[in-house]
């Protein structure tokens, strides 16, 4: 069950109050549901529980040796897609979801729509998110590069240059490529990742971006003016409508807490390019320091110290998508 705590942070200035959030240890995502998983029906959804399965049993497993001395909190959560297409209804897509994951012996605790990643009981948490990120600038850089509130896009260093063409009596520069900072064995992996795009007035935010938002969400470490943000609430009966729906959803009454100090995330083999680019953006957002000490004094107090990356305190497993 989840572990009502609450920690005061003597900050150097001033005392504030952190809420605290119950945490689990670990958070399991099962997967991300879009339409055209849907339209596989029931026995397609089943199927991929199947495949899940495994990993799930696995990650339960060696936390449960890692511990030892205490019970492993441990939850679950599936992530449905009702921002970037609109499909069927809350009052469908839930139960054959719960029951398909049931027949291979998966339980989902939290269900999510990823509307709520971008707008989450009115709180702008995209906004948010946006004002705590802290680029990483390459060394040498001069500033010319617009930053990312205005441009909308984030790398993990150095983009090559962009060229014109040479006036008379000027040398054509030679182009460069881009480098990764910190590139391991000087060899880079570099990631440029879009973060919105706007048309028509109106702002879309891109799938990395609220695929990180949903991360840091599921670590707990999100606060609104200092209180927890998108509480997983019950729901007796489902909506017709995507709006009406909470943003997380408790489906299971005996869960453990939703976020947790580590997350595993099950997902098929298309979103890895997509969790790459999550962990780019993770590594270059700013959790506010009352909330980053409240997180790390409570897991050392209860033998589980985390790594000081946010990054490192996520892992994953890719399944094939069809099978």
């Amino acid at each position: 069950m989840s572990d009502p705590w609450s920690v005061d942070i003597r900050e150097s200035t001033a005392r504030r109050r952190a809420e605290s959030a119950p945490l689990a240890h670990l958070s399991i995502e099962l997967g991300h549901l879009y339409s055209e998983e849907f339209a596989g029906g029931p026995e397609g959804l089943a199927r991929y529980f199947e495949r899940v399965n495994p990993w799930v049993t696995a990650a339960r497993s060696i936390l449960g040796k890692k511990l030892r001395k205490v019970r492993p909190r441990i939850s679950t959560c599936f992530l449905i897609d009702d921002y970037f297409a609109r499909f069927s209804s809350p009052a469908e897509v839930l139960p054959q979801l719960i029951k398909a994951a049931e027949s291979q012996e998966v339980t989902i605790d939290y269900i999510a729509r990823e509307s709520g990643l971008a707008v989450a009981d009115g709180i702008p948490l995209a906004d948010l998110i946006l004002s705590q990120l802290v680029p990483d600038p390459p060394p040498g850089s001069t500033g010319v590069r617009p930053p990312v509130t205005v441009s909308g896009w984030l790398c993990n260093g150095q983009r090559s240059p962009g060229f014109s063409p040479a006036r008379p009596g000027e040398t054509q520069r030679q182009w460069q490529p881009p480098a990764e900072n910190g590139a391991l064995n000087n060899h880079s992996t570099f990631v440029d990742v879009q973060l919105w795009d706007e048309r028509g007035g109106k702002r879309t935010w891109s799938c990395p971006y609220l695929a990180a938002i949903w991360q840091l969400l599921r670590l707990g470490l999100i606060r609104y003016d200092g209180t927890v943000v998108a509480r997983p609430v019950s729901v007796e009966q489902l909506p017709e409508e995507w709006d009406r729906l909470p943003p997380i959803v408790q489906v299971n009454p005996d869960a453990d807490a939703f976020s947790a100090y580590s997350t595993f995330s099950v997902l098929g083999q298309r979103f890895l390019s997509v969790e790459h680019a999550v962990r780019t953006i993770i590594q270059q957002v700013k959790v506010e320091q009352a909330v980053a000490d409240q997180v790390a004094t409570r897991s050392a107090a209860e033998g589980m110290p985390l790594p000081p990356e946010l990054w490192q305190r996520i892992e994953y497993l890719f399944v094939a998508d069809r099978g």
